[in-house]
């Protein structure tokens, strides 16, 4: 059986969008990433939605907007994508790497805490949420809560989280800006493309500037308002980070059904637990939310040094038997250049060494049959428990 480790859904509406895209003769940014931001912000519950190119262009624009400067620090997990920290070298600021809680694989409150004492000044920190579900934001141990005292900016990577929720409702609520990822293998896609949602009117404006070349008008106003003036003005050297139609088109039709295939997502997630929880030589993903609010985008366990093969063994145990897998993440403490860079020691992050010596994603996406979840048991059953 040919399982890949993830599968893009496709109905005849994301056709049927994007052909009138194609047959409309205006393929960039225009009516459909304006239908598909103010979709977007309504099932956030916020004022703004801006769509962009990618998460990646997302996390640079909303640094950029809170201010974050040349010489600024920002903390930020470790376990994550090189995306998280590289926004923050685009702006010649230096993250603050921290490790990340034991059983969720999030960062805490206690760990930008410990970061402050440790480096002082610290103007803003980028929490990603991890696997699916959210960093804990609100509370005690809240880390929206400790930046609004601190005076710290929030900037929330939710590239995994969508649609998520948490106590004060969902992902992207709250906090100063979040960005979402629309890449082909997540939860929603546009193929490649993001969004920036956030409740500052001050901030959306500024990335809704920046995102094309600092112009300080729409392009599709220009080109399709009766008696429109041609003119426009540069205010700010920009970027080129907007979202074309065709993504667009895509994203529209993904969301109508982005519930669907959350249940659909959590189906696999639970049929792997109930399967999987008598070996004892894996660690499964531990939820700090309900159920229904995650997003389960991945589905990571870990192989214990008890296990009878290592991670990369099994890896290629699956991949023998035609099952895709992946590993989230190598650390950014060793990555080459951030290693060298910042002097970086792996003994500075104990819990995020335990976890990615061990940490493979095992395939789940909508569509999914039972057949095939089983047939993934089998084989890590075959490998870790004969």
């Amino acid at each position: 059986m040919k399982i890949p480790f993830f599968k893009f859904e496709c109905s005849q509406a994301e056709i049927d969008q994007v052909t009138s895209v194609l047959e409309s003769g205006w393929l960039t940014t225009a009516k459909k990433a304006s239908e598909l931001e103010a979709a977007f912000k309504q099932r956030c519950h916020t004022d703004h939605a801006l769509a962009v190119n990618s998460c990646t262009a997302g996390l640079h624009l909303a640094l950029e907007a809170i201010g974050v400067n040349a010489g600024d620090k920002v903390v930020v997990p470790s376990l994550t994508f090189t995306a998280s920290a590289e926004v923050i070298r685009y702006l010649g600021a230096d993250p603050v790497f921290v490790d990340v809680d034991e059983s969720t694989q999030l960062i805490t409150r206690a760990a930008i805490e410990a970061a402050v004492a440790e480096y002082g000044d610290i103007k803003a920190v980028v929490a990603v949420h991890f696997g699916g579900q959210s960093v804990e934001l609100v509370g005690a141990n809240g880390v929206w809560d400790y930046c609004k005292e601190q005076g710290i900016k929030l900037v929330l990577d939710a590239a995994h989280a969508f649609p998520a929720f948490d106590s004060y409702g969902p992902v992207g609520s709250v906090g100063d800006v979040t960005c979402f990822s629309f890449y082909a293998n997540k939860t929603m896609t546009t193929g490649e493309g993001g969004m920036v949602v956030t409740n500052d009117e001050a901030i959306a404006a500024r990335i809704k500037t920046m995102r094309l070349h600092g112009i300080n008008r729409d392009i599709w106003d220009r080109f399709t308002k009766a008696n429109a003036s041609w003119e426009y003005d540069v205010v700010a050297p920009g970027f080129k980070y907007n979202m074309p139609d065709v993504n667009a088109a895509i994203g529209l039709a993904q969301l109508e059904r982005v519930d669907l295939f959350r249940e659909q997502r959590q189906a696999c997630a639970e049929y792997y637990l109930a399967q999987l929880s008598d070996i004892d030589c894996i660690q499964l993903p531990q939820a700090r939310v309900p159920m229904a609010h995650h997003s389960w985008h991945l589905f990571p366990i870990v192989v214990k040094p008890t296990a009878p093969i290592n991670r990369d063994q099994l890896i290629s145990a699956l991949n023998e038997s035609g099952v895709g897998t992946s590993v989230h993440y190598k650390p950014l403490h060793r990555m080459t250049y951030y290693k060298e860079k910042y002097q970086l020691d792996p003994a500075s992050f104990p819990v995020t060494e335990r976890y990615w010596q061990g940490c493979l994603s095992l395939p789940i996406y909508p569509g999914m049959t039972t057949e095939q979840l089983a047939y993934v048991v089998q084989v890590i059953r075959a490998n870790l428990k004969p």
